[in-house]
C-alpha cells in the first residue's frame, strides 16, 4: 500500500479527477506470507470496489488499477464486473500467474511495464496484448525493470495517457 509504484497510480488518478482508494490485502501483517491461491485476494479487491462504489455518485465510472500481483487480482476480480472504465494492470507478473482470463475482461486493459520486467517477458505481453479484443493498450518504460524504481513519473505518466 505505502509502495512508490502504488503511491504513483494513486497520485495518477486523483491528479486525473477520479475518486482511489488503496489498501493491502487482508493478509498483508497477519499471513506469515501463506499465498491462498488468490481466493481471499480477489475476494478483498471486490469489498475495496464495493466500499469505493457505495461512496460515488450513481453512474460514476469506476476502474481498476493494480500493480504487480495486485495487477493480477485486480483484473481476475474485474472479470465479474459491469461497467468498468478500464482495468490498469501495472507490471502485471505473467511469468507467474496464469493471464488467459483477461479475454473475458468486460472492460479494456491498460498495461504499463518496463521494458526490463524480469517477471513479465516481454514475448508474454506480446501475447497477451495480441490475443484480446481491441482496445488494450500497453505502455513500455525504457529502462525499468518490474520494481520500477525511480521511474514512478513515468508510470503516473502512463496511466495518466491510459485512462
Amino acid at each position: 500500500m505505502h509502495n512508490p509504484v502504488v503511491e504513483a497510480v494513486v497520485r495518477a488518478l486523483v491528479d486525473a479527477g477520479w475518486t482511489a482508494l488503496r489498501f493491502n490485502f487482508g493478509g498483508v501483517g497477519r499471513s506469515g506470507g501463506t499465498y491462498s491461491g488468490g481466493s481471499e485476494e480477489i475476494g478483498d479487491v471486490n469489498v475495496a470496489l464495493t466500499a469505493v462504489t457505495e461512496r460515488l455518485p450513481p453512474g460514476a465510472p469506476r476502474l481498476l488499477a493494480g500493480y504487480s500481483f495486485g495487477a493480477w487480482a485486480g483484473a481476475m476480480a474485474a472479470r465479474d464486473v459491469d461497467r468498468l472504465h478500464r482495468v490498469v494492470a501495472v507490471a502485471p507478473p505473467l511469468a507467474f500467474f496464469d493471464w488467459s482470463f483477461a479475454g473475458s475482461l468486460k472492460a479494456p486493459l491498460a498495461i504499463v511495464v518496463g521494458d526490463h520486467d524480469q517477471y513479465c517477458p516481454r514475448s508474454s505481453l506480446e501475447a497477451l496484448a495480441a490475443s484480446l479484443a481491441g482496445g488494450t493498450s500497453v505502455a513500455i518504460i525504457p529502462g525499468a525493470d518490474h520494481f520500477l524504481a525511480g521511474r514512478e513519473d513515468d508510470v503516473a505518466a502512463a496511466v495518466r495517457a491510459a485512462i
